[in-house]
């Protein structure tokens, strides 16, 4: 545990003493679930985000596409 994020061992586990005296033993895995639960939350908001973003980049490109025939059509 040479650097963690530019953090010392010494750091890391200052931090986690204070963790522990903060929360308690028994409030640790709670607190952990709770975050893992936000992340997986935050990802899926970012997935569909992505996904809105894609799929209204292909109604565009669609869009640019038809009026490309329709202009060639003209000539």
């Amino acid at each position: 545990m040479n650097s963690l994020l530019f953090i010392s061992g010494q750091e890391v586990i200052i931090v986690f003493v204070v963790v522990l005296l903060l929360f308690g033993a028994n409030k640790i895995p709670e607190v952990a679930k709770g975050l893992g639960k936000g992340m997986k939350e935050f990802r899926k908001a970012t997935d569909e985000i992505k996904k809105e973003i894609n799929e209204s980049a292909k109604d565009v490109l669609d869009d640019v596409d038809d009026l490309r025939d329709n202009l060639d059509n003209l000539k």
